[in-house]
């Protein structure tokens, strides 16, 4: 048994949506969670930068002495994931490659849709990942600069928001994806603008499940999972302004930030 925490990071709040699916996932586990609040958002910003600062934050949670990093961010997983797996002496977990198994298994027609941020687009990784797991899968990728405010506005579900998903998903209609990958952890929250634009025919991958999954096995392989008859705790660091953090944090998160949780 080993009681030391995850550390889990994004560039913001929307890496929440992956620590609570881990959270519920391994209640016995212990997570400590890192928005880079004070450099958001990753997804316009350059490959090597984004790779510079997964790299600054990886070696800040191994000093924190975690035993596994996730990176809970898609384009910080693009970027940088291969970088962190071999400078980074703890096990490290991206978001990309369960999404993209996911995705492959989930299409009939092998006809796949990407919606993500600049970043992640230009990263080309889901592209490879699904051309590895099945070399006649077609993926077709948009960026969606859009979407990452919208989401973190007062009204995440405005006609705005709608109005942006119409105008992202319909090249993907029109190419007659049956699969289309939310490739930003902020999507999930607006999962049912996704769903009534794209209709019940189109399946919508977001694996922030299998990914929780992926991090229980590793450190079950590992031999360094938690006892499992404990209750885990959870907290939060920011390099922003912590007021701002717990602004949004609750609404991704869908559980309590705690009162002196955030940092």
């Amino acid at each position: 048994m080993d009681s030391r925490p995850v550390g889990v990071f994004d560039s913001g709040v929307g890496g929440l949506t992956v620590l609570h699916e881990c959270l519920v996932t391994m209640p016995h586990e212990d997570f400590v969670y890192l928005g880079d609040h004070a450099r958001l958002p990753y997804g316009p910003r350059p490959l090597d930068e984004i790779r510079r600062f997964a790299h600054e934050i990886g070696v800040f949670l191994e000093a924190q002495d975690v035993k596994l990093v996730l990176v809970a961010c898609n384009a910080a997983t693009s970027a940088a994931l291969p970088h962190l797996q071999s400078e980074l002496a703890v096990p490290v977990v991206g978001v990309i490659t369960p999404e993209a198994h996911a995705a492959v298994q989930a299409t009939r027609n092998r006809r796949i849709g990407l919606l993500a941020t600049q970043a992640t687009v230009e990263a080309g990784r889901y592209a490879k990942l699904v051309g590895d797991l099945d070399a006649g899968a077609e993926l077709f990728p948009i960026a969606c600069p859009r979407l990452v405010p919208l989401i973190e506005s007062d009204d995440p579900f405005s006609a705005q928001t709608t109005e942006a998903v119409r105008e992202y998903a319909a090249p993907l209609k029109d190419a007659g994806v049956d699969t289309v990958i939310l490739g930003c952890t902020h999507y999930p929250l607006i999962r049912p603008i996704f769903q009534r634009v794209f209709g019940r025919d189109v399946t919508l991958v977001f694996s922030a499940e299998e990914t929780a999954r992926e991090v229980a096995e590793t450190l079950a392989r590992k031999g360094i999972e938690n006892e499992p008859r404990r209750e885990g705790a959870y907290r939060f660091l920011t390099t922003g302004e912590p007021s701002l953090f717990r602004e949004l944090g609750e609404r991704f998160l869908q559980l309590p930030l705690g009162e002196e949780a955030v940092a």
